[in-house]
C-alpha cells in the first residue's frame, strides 16, 4: 500500500461519506427544485402566484377614474398608494389557499404522497419544498406589486418597514397554516377549488379588496379585525402608512398560526 492509499484509510469515516443531514438538504434542494419547475410549467397558477398582484394595481391605476390622483375619501392620499398593502394580502390570499391548497390537494389526487412514504425521501421534505416555493413566489409577487406601483404611479410613501415586514411574515404564517390545515383532509384537487373558494373570496372581502379598509363599515371592520387575512391586510394598512401594527391584529395572526399550524401537524394525511 502506498503512502497516498495509506492517508485515504485513515481519514475519518464521516469526511468520505455525506451525513445523513447533507443528504437530507441535498434531496430537499432537488424537491425544492422540481417543484419550482412544476410551478412555472403551470401558466394559471404561475400568474395568479406571481404576475397578479401587479397586474392588478396597474389596472386599477390606469383604467379607475381618479384612483391615481388625491381623494378626500382617503385622507388626501393617492387610492392606489392605499390599495397597495391590500394588494399585499391579496397575494398572501392568493398564493396560500389557490397555489399551496390545491397543489398539495392533487398530490394527494395522485398518489404522490402516498408513493413518496414507500421510499426512503419522507413525505414532509416535499411539504418543505412546497412551502419554499409558493413563499418564493409570494416574495416575488409581492416585490413585482410594490415595483409597479412606484415605477408607474410614482407613489410617495414612507413605511414603517419593520413593522410591514413582521405583518407580512405573520399574516404569511397565518394563512399558509390555514392552507395546509384544509390540505390535511382535502382529497382531491376537485374538492380543494370547491373549499378553498369558500374561503378566499370571504377573506378577500375580510382584507378590503372590494372595499378598502377606511371606506369600510365599523362593524365590518371589527369582524375582519378577527380574520387572519383581515387582520393581516389591517397590519399592512397600518404599517404602510408609517405606524406600527395595533397589538390585536399582531396577536390574531400569531393566534391563528399557532392554532391552524398545530391542527394541520396533527391531523394531516400523507395517503
Amino acid at each position: 500500500m502506498n503512502a497516498t492509499a495509506s492517508r485515504q484509510t485513515d481519514r475519518p469515516v464521516s469526511s468520505i461519506r455525506a451525513t445523513p443531514g447533507r443528504i437530507a438538504v441535498r434531496s430537499t434542494a432537488k424537491l425544492v427544485v422540481t417543484e419550482a419547475k412544476l410551478f412555472v410549467r403551470e401558466p394559471l397558477g404561475a400568474f395568479f402566484g406571481i404576475i397578479f398582484p401587479a397586474a392588478l394595481i396597474l389596472i386599477l391605476g390606469s383604467a379607475m377614474p381618479g384612483f391615481n390622483e388625491p381623494s378626500a375619501d382617503v385622507g388626501g392620499r393617492i387610492p392606489v398608494e392605499v390599495y397597495l398593502p391590500i394588494t399585499l394580502a391579496l397575494a398572501i390570499g392568493t398564493v396560500a389557499l389557490v397555489n399551496l391548497l390545491n397543489t398539495l390537494a392533487a398530490n394527494r389526487e395522485k398518489g404522490v404522497l402516498r408513493r413518496l412514504s414507500t421510499t426512503p425521501v419522507p413525505p414532509v421534505r416535499l411539504l418543505v419544498a412546497q412551502l419554499v416555493v409558493n413563499v418564493i413566489a409570494l416574495i416575488v409577487g409581492s416585490g413585482l406589486a410594490l415595483l409597479a406601483a412606484w415605477g408607474a404611479f410614482r407613489i410617495s410613501a414612507h413605511p414603517n418597514v419593520p413593522g410591514l415586514l413582521i405583518a407580512f411574515v405573520l399574516g404569511a404564517a397565518s394563512m399558509v397554516s390555514l392552507a395546509v390545515l384544509l390540505a390535511a383532509f382535502t382529497p382531491t384537487s376537485r374538492a380543494a377549488v370547491g373549499l378553498g373558494s369558500l374561503i378566499y373570496y370571504p377573506m378577500l372581502f375580510a382584507a378590503g379588496v372590494w372595499t378598502p379598509g377606511p371606506l369600510m363599515p365599523e362593524a365590518v371592520r371589527r369582524i375582519s379585525d378577527f380574520t387572519p387575512l383581515g387582520a393581516a391586510s389591517q397590519a399592512l394598512q397600518d404599517s404602510w402608512a408609517g405606524d406600527w401594527p395595533q397589538p390585536l391584529h399582531l396577536v390574531v395572526m400569531l393566534g391563528f398560526t399557532v392554532v391552524f399550524g398545530g391542527l394541520a401537524t396533527k391531523l394531516f394525511r400523507w395517503s
